[in-house]
């Protein structure tokens, strides 16, 4: 199916108090695969992420090193990343470990960038780690500090920042504490989940000035926003004005949480490349061949993309 663009739009106008340049955690081949009914095949994985690298992405999450019977769609990791050697050290090619033994087999690929994933809410650590946020947090730690020693770089996740579906709102002083947590463990990027997509712009600059409030630097951290409500370029936009500079999201709007079934899809990656062109905020993606592989990659799945920007280029009704 064809991309089709008029020339020049988005036209760029810039917004005052926006940073120069934004980069783009693509989640698309981890958090975006791991939530389909059915298991993408290894190869088409591999194509997948090498598409995403020559739409310009410089930074993909690649899979998991989870037990397969946590989340099979991702038991083929270390069949997954050989595939994509080749890419060297252009793209940074980070992958989500729940433990040690993750970690483990992440490092025996050599892989150099790894995620370990925690929440702000009692309810959602134990539906997804069967732990408390306590227990959680001393099982990262050994994780953090391995992976450091290692010379990998890591990322915290923190889930259910501005809501819980079981637990409802979730005080901002909360999430601050569990997120300054996990800073301390020494992750070097806090990446802050909106799990089931209910924040509002106003919400995330409390959260954002409470950890800056408490020395996490915004330099360190991230925003990961799902659109269930569609409020997640609002919310990236009230991120960029508080100095965030890196910002999660998925091509073609895949993915969800399998441990909370009201989470929709993530934010489009295409969606946030056309706010950003118009914004005259650089991301180095060259938004005609993200539309391309998000369309490609809708027909793998056989549905198509809910992304309205992939939608409105490509013509899909």
């Amino acid at each position: 199916m064809a991309v089709e663009r008029i020339p020049g739009l988005p036209m760029s106008v810039p917004l005052a108090g926006l940073p120069r340049r934004v980069r783009i955690h693509e989640v698309g081949a981890r958090d975006g695969l791991q939530n389909e009914k059915a298991t993408v095949p290894t190869e088409v994985k591999a194509e997948f992420v090498h598409r995403l690298a020559d739409a310009g992405l410089t930074t993909i999450e690649a899979t998991s090193f989870v037990h397969p019977a946590w989340v099979p769609q991702l038991a083929d990791a270390e069949q997954l990343m050989p595939l994509l050697d080749d890419l060297g050290d252009a793209v940074r090619l980070p992958v989500l470990v729940p433990n040690r033994r993750g970690l483990e087999r992440a490092l025996a690929l050599g892989v150099r960038e790894v995620a370990v994933f925690g929440s702000a809410t009692e309810s959602f650590a134990k539906a997804n780690l069967n732990r408390t946020i306590d227990e959680s947090l001393e099982m990262f730690a050994p994780v953090v500090t391995a992976a450091k020693e290692a010379g990998a770089r890591v990322r915290g996740y923190l889930s259910m920042c501005f809501g819980d579906p079981w637990e409802g709102p979730v005080p901002v002083p909360q999430v601050a504490a569990v997120a300054r947590s996990l800073y301390d463990l020494g992750c070097d990027e806090l990446s802050l989940g909106d799990t089931i997509g209910v924040a509002t712009p106003g919400h995330v600059v409390a959260l954002l000035d409470t950890l800056t409030g408490l020395d996490v630097p915004v330099e360190r951290l991230a925003v990961h926003f799902h659109d269930t409500y569609g409020q997640a370029l609002s919310n990236t936009l009230a991120a960029l004005r508080q100095g965030v500079t890196v910002v999660d999201a998925s091509a073609g709007g895949l993915g969800g949480c399998p441990y909370a079934k009201s989470a929709t899809g993530n934010l489009a990656t295409e969606d946030l490349v056309w706010m950003l062109d118009g914004l005259g905020v650089e991301t180095g993606v060259d938004l005609s061949r993200l539309t391309a592989t998000s369309v490609w990659m809708a027909e793998q799945l056989g549905r198509p993309s809910p992304s309205r920007t992939v939608r409105a280029l490509s013509h899909q009704e």
